[in-house]
Protein backbone atom coordinates (compact mmCIF):
# COMPACT_ATOMS: atom_id res chain seq x y z
CA UNK A 1 0.00 0.00 0.00
CA UNK A 2 1.33 3.48 -1.19
CA UNK A 3 1.22 6.58 1.05
CA UNK A 4 -1.38 8.10 -0.51
CA UNK A 5 -3.77 5.45 -0.24
CA UNK A 6 -3.17 4.90 3.87
CA UNK A 7 -4.59 8.86 2.97
CA UNK A 8 -8.60 9.54 3.65
CA UNK A 9 -10.12 10.01 0.35
CA UNK A 10 -11.37 13.74 1.95
CA UNK A 11 -8.14 14.69 2.55
CA UNK A 12 -6.49 13.60 -0.68
CA UNK A 13 -9.02 15.90 -2.42
CA UNK A 14 -8.22 18.74 -0.35
CA UNK A 15 -11.75 18.98 1.43
CA UNK A 16 -11.88 18.93 5.47
CA UNK A 17 -14.60 16.11 6.32
CA UNK A 18 -16.05 13.74 4.65
CA UNK A 19 -19.29 13.59 1.73
CA UNK A 20 -22.48 14.03 3.65
CA UNK A 21 -24.07 10.19 3.86
CA UNK A 22 -26.87 9.75 1.57
CA UNK A 23 -30.58 10.25 3.13
CA UNK A 24 -31.82 6.57 3.55
CA UNK A 25 -35.52 7.51 4.80
CA UNK A 26 -37.88 6.28 2.06
CA UNK A 27 -39.32 9.67 0.40
CA UNK A 28 -43.13 10.06 -1.68
CA UNK A 29 -40.96 9.27 -5.09
CA UNK A 30 -39.69 6.17 -3.52
CA UNK A 31 -43.36 4.93 -2.22
CA UNK A 32 -44.35 5.04 -5.95
CA UNK A 33 -41.60 2.97 -6.71
CA UNK A 34 -43.04 0.34 -4.42
CA UNK A 35 -45.75 1.08 -6.10
CA UNK A 36 -44.32 0.06 -9.32
CA UNK A 37 -42.93 -3.11 -8.01
CA UNK A 38 -46.25 -4.36 -6.17
CA UNK A 39 -47.90 -3.59 -9.71
CA UNK A 40 -45.72 -6.15 -11.43
CA UNK A 41 -46.16 -8.70 -8.36
CA UNK A 42 -49.95 -8.48 -8.83
CA UNK A 43 -49.71 -8.82 -12.35
CA UNK A 44 -47.56 -12.29 -12.05
CA UNK A 45 -50.17 -13.17 -9.78
CA UNK A 46 -52.88 -12.33 -11.79
CA UNK A 47 -50.93 -14.48 -14.74
CA UNK A 48 -50.34 -17.23 -12.03
CA UNK A 49 -54.03 -17.83 -10.92
CA UNK A 50 -55.38 -17.07 -13.96
CA UNK A 51 -52.99 -20.09 -15.60
CA UNK A 52 -53.61 -22.40 -12.76
CA UNK A 53 -56.97 -21.92 -12.73
CA UNK A 54 -56.68 -22.56 -16.77
CA UNK A 55 -54.95 -26.20 -16.71
CA UNK A 56 -56.66 -27.77 -13.33
CA UNK A 57 -60.13 -27.02 -15.71
CA UNK A 58 -58.85 -28.60 -18.71
CA UNK A 59 -60.15 -25.46 -20.70
CA UNK A 60 -59.21 -24.96 -24.56
CA UNK A 61 -58.06 -21.39 -25.95
CA UNK A 62 -56.62 -18.77 -24.29
CA UNK A 63 -56.71 -17.34 -21.01
CA UNK A 64 -59.77 -15.44 -20.13
CA UNK A 65 -59.97 -11.81 -21.48
CA UNK A 66 -60.22 -10.20 -17.62
CA UNK A 67 -57.27 -12.21 -16.41
CA UNK A 68 -55.39 -10.65 -19.24
CA UNK A 69 -56.58 -7.08 -18.82
CA UNK A 70 -55.73 -7.23 -15.00
CA UNK A 71 -51.98 -8.16 -15.80
CA UNK A 72 -51.92 -5.52 -18.48
CA UNK A 73 -53.79 -2.55 -16.87
CA UNK A 74 -51.16 -3.51 -13.43
CA UNK A 75 -48.12 -3.49 -15.88
CA UNK A 76 -49.75 0.02 -17.56
CA UNK A 77 -49.87 1.59 -13.52
CA UNK A 78 -46.80 0.35 -12.97
CA UNK A 79 -45.33 2.54 -15.82
CA UNK A 80 -46.97 5.44 -15.20
CA UNK A 81 -45.56 5.09 -11.30
CA UNK A 82 -42.55 4.89 -12.56
CA UNK A 83 -42.67 8.03 -14.81
CA UNK A 84 -43.99 9.47 -12.01
CA UNK A 85 -41.42 9.09 -9.58
CA UNK A 86 -38.90 11.19 -11.36
CA UNK A 87 -40.82 14.01 -11.48
CA UNK A 88 -41.92 13.58 -7.79
CA UNK A 89 -38.19 13.20 -6.84
CA UNK A 90 -36.90 15.74 -9.06
CA UNK A 91 -39.44 18.31 -7.17
CA UNK A 92 -39.35 17.08 -3.37
CA UNK A 93 -36.30 15.12 -3.36
CA UNK A 94 -35.58 12.04 -3.20
CA UNK A 95 -33.39 9.67 -0.68
CA UNK A 96 -30.09 7.58 -1.29
CA UNK A 97 -32.11 4.72 -2.28
CA UNK A 98 -34.50 5.94 -4.75
CA UNK A 99 -32.17 4.86 -8.27
CA UNK A 100 -31.43 1.53 -6.91
CA UNK A 101 -35.44 0.82 -5.89
CA UNK A 102 -36.26 2.06 -9.43
CA UNK A 103 -33.85 -0.28 -11.24
CA UNK A 104 -35.25 -3.07 -8.65
CA UNK A 105 -38.61 -2.44 -9.28
CA UNK A 106 -38.06 -2.11 -13.06
CA UNK A 107 -36.77 -5.82 -13.25
CA UNK A 108 -39.91 -6.93 -11.81
CA UNK A 109 -42.21 -4.79 -13.40
CA UNK A 110 -41.15 -4.18 -17.11
CA UNK A 111 -38.65 -7.76 -16.83
CA UNK A 112 -40.32 -10.33 -14.85
CA UNK A 113 -43.52 -9.87 -15.55
CA UNK A 114 -43.92 -9.64 -19.27
CA UNK A 115 -41.43 -12.35 -19.46
CA UNK A 116 -44.17 -14.35 -17.28
CA UNK A 117 -46.91 -12.54 -19.63
CA UNK A 118 -45.45 -14.06 -22.78
CA UNK A 119 -44.05 -17.39 -21.70
CA UNK A 120 -48.00 -18.41 -20.10
CA UNK A 121 -49.14 -17.01 -23.47
CA UNK A 122 -46.89 -19.16 -25.27
CA UNK A 123 -47.53 -22.38 -23.61
CA UNK A 124 -51.12 -22.43 -24.13
CA UNK A 125 -50.64 -21.52 -27.82
CA UNK A 126 -47.87 -23.87 -28.37
CA UNK A 127 -44.72 -23.96 -29.78
CA UNK A 128 -41.56 -26.20 -30.59
CA UNK A 129 -40.38 -28.56 -28.43
CA UNK A 130 -40.62 -29.02 -24.90
CA UNK A 131 -38.83 -27.58 -21.52
CA UNK A 132 -40.23 -28.00 -18.25
CA UNK A 133 -43.65 -28.67 -19.35
CA UNK A 134 -43.44 -25.06 -21.25
CA UNK A 135 -42.72 -24.55 -25.48
CA UNK A 136 -38.63 -24.27 -25.85
CA UNK A 137 -39.01 -20.87 -27.95
CA UNK A 138 -41.44 -18.99 -25.72
CA UNK A 139 -39.14 -19.26 -23.04
CA UNK A 140 -36.04 -18.48 -24.65
CA UNK A 141 -37.67 -15.38 -25.86
CA UNK A 142 -39.17 -14.92 -22.42
CA UNK A 143 -35.49 -15.21 -20.61
CA UNK A 144 -33.97 -12.78 -23.25
CA UNK A 145 -36.37 -9.94 -22.25
CA UNK A 146 -36.05 -10.38 -18.47
CA UNK A 147 -31.98 -10.49 -19.46
CA UNK A 148 -32.10 -7.75 -21.46
CA UNK A 149 -34.25 -5.63 -19.34
CA UNK A 150 -31.33 -6.51 -16.74
CA UNK A 151 -28.09 -5.00 -18.74
CA UNK A 152 -30.06 -2.21 -19.87
CA UNK A 153 -30.58 -0.70 -16.67
CA UNK A 154 -27.31 -1.47 -15.64
CA UNK A 155 -26.09 0.22 -18.23
CA UNK A 156 -28.08 3.08 -17.87
CA UNK A 157 -26.70 3.11 -14.29
CA UNK A 158 -23.88 3.46 -15.69
CA UNK A 159 -24.83 6.73 -17.72
CA UNK A 160 -24.68 10.65 -17.58
CA UNK A 161 -27.70 11.69 -15.69
CA UNK A 162 -28.00 14.37 -17.91
CA UNK A 163 -28.46 12.84 -20.91
CA UNK A 164 -31.66 13.81 -23.17
CA UNK A 165 -31.82 10.75 -24.32
CA UNK A 166 -31.83 6.86 -23.35
CA UNK A 167 -29.35 4.39 -24.94
CA UNK A 168 -31.52 1.46 -25.92
CA UNK A 169 -35.52 0.94 -26.02
CA UNK A 170 -36.43 2.13 -22.36
CA UNK A 171 -37.79 -1.06 -20.16
CA UNK A 172 -41.38 0.18 -19.40
CA UNK A 173 -41.69 0.55 -23.20
CA UNK A 174 -40.41 -2.35 -24.31
CA UNK A 175 -42.38 -4.38 -21.62
CA UNK A 176 -45.66 -2.97 -23.34
CA UNK A 177 -44.03 -3.76 -26.71
CA UNK A 178 -44.09 -7.18 -25.03
CA UNK A 179 -47.37 -7.19 -24.07
CA UNK A 180 -48.90 -5.89 -27.16
CA UNK A 181 -47.63 -8.87 -29.46
CA UNK A 182 -49.43 -11.12 -27.25
CA UNK A 183 -52.48 -9.11 -26.99
CA UNK A 184 -52.27 -9.32 -30.97
CA UNK A 185 -52.24 -12.94 -30.69
CA UNK A 186 -50.02 -13.77 -33.64
CA UNK A 187 -48.55 -17.45 -34.66
CA UNK A 188 -46.16 -18.52 -31.91
CA UNK A 189 -43.22 -18.76 -34.26
CA UNK A 190 -43.50 -14.72 -35.38
CA UNK A 191 -44.47 -13.57 -32.22
CA UNK A 192 -40.57 -15.24 -30.59
CA UNK A 193 -38.80 -13.75 -33.66
CA UNK A 194 -41.16 -9.72 -32.39
CA UNK A 195 -40.00 -10.35 -28.66
CA UNK A 196 -36.36 -10.90 -29.90
CA UNK A 197 -36.56 -8.09 -31.91
CA UNK A 198 -37.51 -5.96 -29.01
CA UNK A 199 -35.09 -7.65 -26.67
CA UNK A 200 -32.67 -6.58 -29.47
CA UNK A 201 -34.03 -2.89 -29.15
CA UNK A 202 -33.93 -2.85 -25.47
CA UNK A 203 -29.90 -3.62 -25.81
CA UNK A 204 -29.07 -1.77 -28.65
CA UNK A 205 -27.29 1.84 -29.21
CA UNK A 206 -30.45 2.97 -31.07
CA UNK A 207 -31.85 6.46 -29.13
CA UNK A 208 -34.82 7.36 -27.67
CA UNK A 209 -35.93 10.62 -26.52
CA UNK A 210 -36.82 11.10 -22.19
CA UNK A 211 -40.61 11.71 -20.93
CA UNK A 212 -39.11 15.33 -19.74
CA UNK A 213 -41.32 18.11 -19.52
CA UNK A 214 -44.52 17.69 -21.79
CA UNK A 215 -43.65 14.61 -22.90
CA UNK A 216 -44.37 13.29 -19.52
CA UNK A 217 -47.62 14.30 -19.55
CA UNK A 218 -48.57 13.36 -22.95
CA UNK A 219 -47.00 9.35 -21.73
CA UNK A 220 -49.11 10.03 -18.55
CA UNK A 221 -51.68 10.33 -20.70
CA UNK A 222 -51.51 7.85 -23.24
CA UNK A 223 -50.63 5.15 -20.28
CA UNK A 224 -54.16 6.36 -18.71
CA UNK A 225 -55.82 6.18 -22.81
CA UNK A 226 -54.34 2.35 -22.46
CA UNK A 227 -55.64 1.13 -19.21
CA UNK A 228 -59.21 2.20 -20.26
CA UNK A 229 -58.92 0.40 -23.80
CA UNK A 230 -57.58 -2.31 -21.95
CA UNK A 231 -60.74 -2.05 -19.80
CA UNK A 232 -63.15 -1.95 -22.38
CA UNK A 233 -61.00 -4.94 -23.97
CA UNK A 234 -61.67 -7.28 -20.84
CA UNK A 235 -64.92 -6.62 -19.82
CA UNK A 236 -66.11 -7.71 -23.64
CA UNK A 237 -67.32 -4.24 -24.86
CA UNK A 238 -68.38 -3.88 -28.42
CA UNK A 239 -65.16 -1.68 -29.31
CA UNK A 240 -63.23 -3.22 -26.86
CA UNK A 241 -61.13 -5.65 -29.59
CA UNK A 242 -60.97 -2.79 -31.96
CA UNK A 243 -59.20 0.22 -29.25
CA UNK A 244 -56.64 -2.66 -28.11
CA UNK A 245 -55.90 -3.51 -31.85
CA UNK A 246 -55.34 0.40 -32.39
CA UNK A 247 -53.26 1.06 -29.16
CA UNK A 248 -51.09 -1.65 -30.52
CA UNK A 249 -50.40 -0.63 -33.72
CA UNK A 250 -49.89 2.95 -32.54
CA UNK A 251 -47.42 1.55 -30.18
CA UNK A 252 -45.55 -0.62 -32.44
CA UNK A 253 -45.50 2.25 -34.90
CA UNK A 254 -43.68 4.92 -31.92
CA UNK A 255 -41.09 1.94 -31.05
CA UNK A 256 -40.06 1.69 -34.38
CA UNK A 257 -40.14 5.27 -35.31
CA UNK A 258 -39.03 7.17 -32.75
CA UNK A 259 -35.37 6.08 -33.78
CA UNK A 260 -35.94 7.76 -36.88
CA UNK A 261 -37.18 10.58 -35.17
CA UNK A 262 -34.51 11.43 -32.57
CA UNK A 263 -31.49 10.99 -35.57
CA UNK A 264 -34.12 13.68 -37.93
CA UNK A 265 -34.06 16.17 -34.94
CA UNK A 266 -30.53 15.99 -34.04
CA UNK A 267 -29.67 16.79 -38.30
CA UNK A 268 -31.90 19.51 -38.01
CA UNK A 269 -31.10 20.80 -34.87
CA UNK A 270 -27.64 23.58 -34.30
CA UNK A 271 -25.30 21.97 -31.73
CA UNK A 272 -25.78 23.96 -28.65
CA UNK A 273 -22.36 25.24 -27.06
CA UNK A 274 -21.17 23.47 -24.08
CA UNK A 275 -20.18 25.08 -21.00
CA UNK A 276 -17.46 27.39 -20.94
CA UNK A 277 -17.27 26.88 -24.78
Amino acid sequence: MTPAETVPAAERSGTSAPEEAPRLRLGVADYLTLGNALCGFLAVWALATAQAAHLAGGTAGPLPKSAMATAVGLMMVAAALDVLDGRVARKLGGSGMGAELDNLADVISFGFAPAFFFVVWGTIAGGAGVLLGGPVLPVVAGGAVLLAVIVRLARFSCQAPDSNYFTGLPSPFGAMAVVTIVLLDPPVLAAVAAVLLVSWLMVSRMEYPKPRGRRAYVVLGLLALGVAFIAAWGLGLPAGEVLVYLMSALLLVTILALPFYVIATRRTTPPVARHGE
